[in-house]
């Protein structure tokens, strides 16, 4: 497959201006990333690069600090050896190794998973996907039924399966996620775990004691009514993606409107998680 590179340019960027700016590029389908000294680049399938649709979003996005860009054409690559040069294991509370395929076991830790990310998001680096696993880690899911929503490599459910749940479901729009699942799942072992492309509409009329859910403000926004319909009385719901603040606010409130009562948040260089509960 032919790729475009894509190379943001900007002096006074904030890092969650990126991180920002970033979530919304992979909207429009953008789905590797590479940080440089000037700013970051974008990798792009050619034939899905849409200057119009790119500039559109820059406009909307684009407005505390000056941004530019340039578009270069990159020859056929192994696109393994590239997020392979820039995957470090890490570690999770002191208890969940996360690592790839080429990296050493570690099997003294609680827990080691490994993940083999390619094109998806997840593999336990960014803010939110940590934050999760910490909060996986901390609470019960010994016997659960669990749904992790926007799931892309897995992780979050693949830990829950390691801390006992029953079943798993794992859900993505992205063809490319629901594939990454399924291998790694496979190279943890994990055999009650069920992969399905679609959104919301792939879960209406189902029950589940846990919902891991690490998306964006907007997304979660318009998935509540459906977490609440699908979240048995007393269930858990973890959400991350978003900032502190008034994103963390806006959330609070559409679930206590629903009969969700916050119980916790996480943050982390301010991104933050939040854990509430039905009922």
């Amino acid at each position: 497959m032919k790729y475009t590179a894509v190379n943001f340019v900007s002096a006074d960027i904030e890092e969650w201006q990126k991180d920002l700016l970033i979530a919304e590029l992979g909207d429009i389908g953008f789905d590797t990333f590479e940080d440089n000294e000037d700013g970051f680049v974008g990798y792009i399938p050619s034939s899905n690069l849409d200057i119009q649709a790119l500039e559109t979003l820059l406009l909307a996005q684009v407005s505390d600090y000056q941004l530019d860009y340039t578009v270069n054409d990159i020859e056929e690559q192994n696109w393994n050896t590239l997020w392979e040069s820039n995957f470090n294991p890490i570690l999770v509370d002191d208890a969940c190794y996360v690592r790839a395929t080429f990296h050493e076991a570690k099997p003294a830790y609680d827990y080691e998973i490994v993940i083999d990310p390619k094109m998806s998001f997840g593999t336990g680096h960014h803010q939110t996907t940590s934050m999760m696993l910490s909060f996986v880690l901390a609470n019960d899911f010994e016997g659960k039924r669990v749904l992790d929503m926007g799931c892309g490599t897995g992780i979050l459910a693949i830990l829950a399966a390691k801390r006992g749940a029953a079943s798993l479901v794992a859900v993505d729009y992205d063809p490319i996620c629901v594939d990454s699942v399924e291998e790694n799942k496979q190279l943890n072992n994990i055999t009650n775990l069920e992969s399905r492309l679609g959104s919301k509409d792939v879960i209406v009329g189902e029950k589940y004691d846990v919902i891991l859910a690490n998306i964006n403000r907007n997304i979660l926004l318009d998935q509540l009514d459906t977490y609440a319909s699908v979240l048995e009385m007393g269930g858990q719901l973890y959400l991350s993606g978003f900032y502190e603040g008034d994103d963390l606010n806006i959330l609070k409130d559409k679930c206590d409107a629903i009969g969700f009562s916050f119980q916790e948040m996480k943050s982390m260089d301010s991104w933050c998680a939040a854990k509430f509960v039905k009922g």
